[in-house]
């Protein structure tokens, strides 16, 4: 395993060189890319003139991207002077005001919490990546704060954040099961970490000022609870409940990326349902805000312990570079108030302006619900028929079958014993043109020791990029390496019966 982020990044950059890319849309040669999860423009639309002809032009899913909405809202927000000069300027440190007040409105619908969500919740970002940052920012400190429990297998790219705060020797992998995170097993090691921390006298934040509007947490615990990249999986009610119950017991801050969550349809293959315009389960958010009395409740001091993190970049663009935060109205303001923001401004105020336009008409949601989610859906059924038909047979699993609905960009799966994921992602390119990412850098740096934090035998799929004329031929080029590895294990197996089994050999890095 890399030793962070940085080499993380810099691994899945290598999967893309140009000549890898070189190939006919209708060859069957054609590299097929079950790796790369956002909807944008390919790294090589602007090749070299001579090898134009041979690369593809846009791929068929760009089209998902709302380009005319988003020339429309950019239109209107600039002709009107009342909004194309305020969008110019710095603007409020919470964000654009008619932005923040149409996220809580669309919020409420599809959430439906037991109370609308107001306004002074949100405070609009620069998207998921930066706002973890500006969390870290402002609730944390790097020696008071004893620990960042990462769910495992974790998305790879929150790793280098979390290392830059200061967390580099600090970060925990915690395990799941088929409901999401294991509660007993973050309970024992938070324990452990109490423990370590009171005999070393850490009472008290070392390295930030006291501020009214910052406070520095003692764990903070991240999570993509819904749809989660890579795991596939979605966390229970139970599990969120009593993650929340465990948070506050321990002055935890749970972050919880929540950018799939709008991207959801039906589970069922043959299902006449295309799209769901309500959640199937209150965010952890949610829970924080009504359970047992919430983050108003005797005792609490107001900022809660559970924050949402909200994105555009899966609904609209990623280059959009806007998103929202939500939390209790203390934690939301403290949020609008770390130092780049009270500097700069509000994060994308210009691109923030544009997205009000598209939320207060509902063209975005009416977007989202009658294009997004049936056109993922698509991709997803079509993907799945393949798995069932090509890798179930040979032994593959995916989690949490029994769902009612599914959502997101990503299938995350367990290889038959004792396939290893780096080789078959390996071979894969090599022998078919296809790429999937090994469940190797989803492991949390450093912390593989417990059972469920390595995943060595895990491969993820993506079914959000390719066209989808390619996924079902992209699983059963992947179920012809399969099948040739378990034949050579068979091969191998017979010709040294005799011998005591020994560990693979460690793969060649592949990226």
């Amino acid at each position: 395993m890399p030793g962070g982020g940085e080499d993380i990044a810099d691994q899945i950059l290598k999967t893309f060189n140009l000549p890898d890319m070189v190939g006919s849309m209708t060859s069957s040669n054609k590299l097929i890319n079950l790796l790369r999860g956002h909807v944008t423009y390919p790294p090589w639309l602007h090749p070299p003139r001579q090898l134009r002809a041979l690369l593809p032009p846009l791929w068929p899913n760009v089209s998902l991207l709302p380009t005319q909405l988003m020339a429309k809202a950019t239109h209107n927000a600039l002709q009107n002077p009342s909004v194309a000069l305020p969008a110019m300027c710095y603007g409020p440190d919470a964000g654009d005001p008619r932005l923040r007040r149409n996220v809580a409105s669309w919020l409420t619908k599809f959430y439906q919490p037991a109370e609308p969500v107001n306004m002074d919740r949100i405070c609009i970002t620069g998207g998921a990546s930066q706002n973890l940052a500006c969390l870290l920012q402002s609730f944390t400190d790097p020696v008071y704060t004893r620990n960042v429990w990462i769910v495992a297998p974790a998305y790879m790219l929150s790793f280098r954040i979390f290392e830059d705060a200061g967390f580099h020797k600090k970060l925990r992998a915690v395990p799941e099961d088929e409901e999401g995170i294991d509660i007993d097993f973050l309970r024992r090691e938070i324990r452990k970490s109490e423990e370590k921390a009171n005999a070393e006298g850490n009472d008290k934040p070392h390295l930030k000022p006291p501020r009214p509007s910052d406070k520095s947490y003692k764990h903070v615990i991240y999570a993509v609870p819904t749809f989660s990249n890579p795991s596939f999986k979605t966390m229970s009610l139970r599990r969120r409940e009593e993650l929340v119950r465990l948070a506050r017991e321990y002055d935890a801050l749970v972050i919880t990326d929540d950018v799939y969550d709008f991207l959801q349809w039906p589970s069922g293959l043959t299902s006449k349902t295309s799209s769901l315009e309500k959640a199937a389960l209150p965010r952890l958010v949610d829970l924080d805000r009504f359970l047992d009395g919430g983050a108003e409740r005797d005792g609490a001091d107001g900022f809660g312990n559970a924050v949402s993190n909200g994105s555009f970049s899966k609904i609209c663009g990623p280059g959009l570079r806007t998103g929202w935060c939500e939390g209790s109205p203390k934690l939301s303001y403290g949020v609008s108030q770390t130092g780049s923001s009270r500097s700069g401004g509000s994060p994308s105020q210009l691109t923030a302006c544009f997205v009000a336009e598209i939320l207060e008409s509902e063209e975005l949601q009416r977007y989202v619900y009658d294009t997004l989610q049936p056109a993922y859906g698509s991709r997803y059924r079509r993907m799945v028929e393949a798995i069932n038909t090509h890798l179930i047979p040979l032994g593959v699993r995916i989690p949490q079958t029994d769902r009612e609905v599914v959502g997101g960009y990503f299938i995350w799966m367990t290889l038959p014993l004792p396939l290893n994921g780096s080789v078959l992602a390996q071979r894969a390119k090599e022998e078919e043109n296809v790429v999937v990412a090994q469940g190797e850098i989803f492991q949390v740096p450093r912390d593989t020791e417990y059972p469920g934090t390595a995943f060595g035998n895990e491969v993820r799929v993506c079914f959000a990029w390719e066209d989808e004329d390619m996924l079902a031929e992209g699983i059963e080029r992947l179920a012809r390496v399969i099948g040739r590895m378990l034949d050579e294990e068979d091969t191998t197996s017979d010709d040294n019966a005799a011998l005591t089994p020994t560990t693979d050999a460690e793969p060649k890095s592949f990226w």
